[in-house]
């Protein structure tokens, strides 16, 4: 494990870097926001990478801790008590990916291989709760490995979900050629205005059918599903193909029964549909206002998520 000090300008936007390897497979995480800078195979990226002077970008590799995706008005109430928190996604009039996304994380455990981030959410207006937050990130035979461990360290139970925001990287090439696959029965229908839940739909026989793979073509998608199909560990999986005949694969554990996909259709023109957000969530967007599928962790209480990405 190593943080390339000597290879850094004076200056990082994402802090410390704590770089693992194992074989061919490099990873690098950040101190500001926990998240994945780089992950790479050989010289061909698994997730898509921003640059070590800049800021993360569109959210690349940051985890959405303590909830994922956007919350109406940054409003919620939870055992009675109505919160607010701050508007973070101000012209949508949401707050958007939790609270730690420029929040630093300390190193707690480092091996060649394998490292360890943690951070505290502590109680604060709009969230008056106390949340420990662990992150292992691990590289082996089978890839990238993310095991997010959240445990309430205060005196009061409080509400909790989780998502992580890597980019399936693309390759060479654009999202256009690339053939998605993924299986889910249920889209999430959100309004145009404000990106929030209004309705669900079926995804058979749609242009959000992705079983089998097929073309992305020029479909844009900033799209929440669910009804995640599962293999017989309990793995749901979203693969990509790219132009170079390379596929990212990325998997989730149960505890992630959603998924949004993001073409980068909004982000800086340089960046635009060169990579697929295929973020896992343990709750849809909203879930702190509409409690659907929000976990309630009591004082002590931990829960674990996990997910990962190899190129195949």
């Amino acid at each position: 494990m190593s943080d390339d000090a000597g290879a850094l300008p004076r200056f990082v936007p994402s802090g410390r870097q704590w770089e693992i390897r194992h074989g061919g497979l490099r990873a690098v995480i950040v101190e500001v926001g926990g998240g994945i800078r780089t992950f790479t195979c050989g010289e061909r990226e698994v997730l898509e990478s921003y640059p070590v002077g800049a800021m993360c970008d569109g959210a690349h590799g940051a985890p959405l801790i303590p909830w994922p995706n956007r919350l109406d008005g940054g409003r919620y109430t939870f055992d009675g008590a109505e919160h607010r928190t701050a508007l973070t996604e101000p012209a949508r009039g949401n707050a958007i990916h939790g609270l730690l996304r420029w929040r630093p994380y300390a190193l707690r455990r480092a091996a060649a291989d394998a490292v360890t981030v943690g951070a505290v959410v502590h109680p604060s207006p709009g969230y008056p709760f106390a949340l420990d937050v662990e992150i292992e990130y691990r590289l082996d035979d089978d890839g990238l490995t993310v095991a997010t461990t959240a445990r309430n360290v205060g005196a009061d139970a409080l509400p909790y979900a989780h998502g992580q925001h890597p980019y399936l990287s693309a390759g060479a090439g654009m999202l256009d050629r690339c053939v998605l696959e993924f299986d889910a029965g249920t889209r999430i229908l959100v309004d145009g205005e404000r990106a929030l839940p209004s309705g669900t739909a079926p995804t058979e026989c749609t242009d959000y059918d992705f079983r089998g793979g097929r073309i992305l073509g020029g479909l844009r998608l900033d799209d929440p599903f669910t009804g995640l199909r599962r293999d017989g560990r309990g793995l749901s999986w979203v693969r990509l193909t790219g132009g170079d005949g390379r596929t990212v694969e990325q998997w989730a554990d149960r505890s992630f029964g959603y998924l949004q996909l993001f073409s980068g259709d909004t982000l800086a023109p340089a960046r635009r549909r060169t990579a697929l957000a295929a973020e896992p969530m343990t709750a849809p967007p909203n879930a702190l206002a509409s409690g659907e599928a929000l976990v309630r962790l009591e004082p002590g209480q931990e829960f674990t998520s996990v997910w990962g990405a190899r190129l195949v």
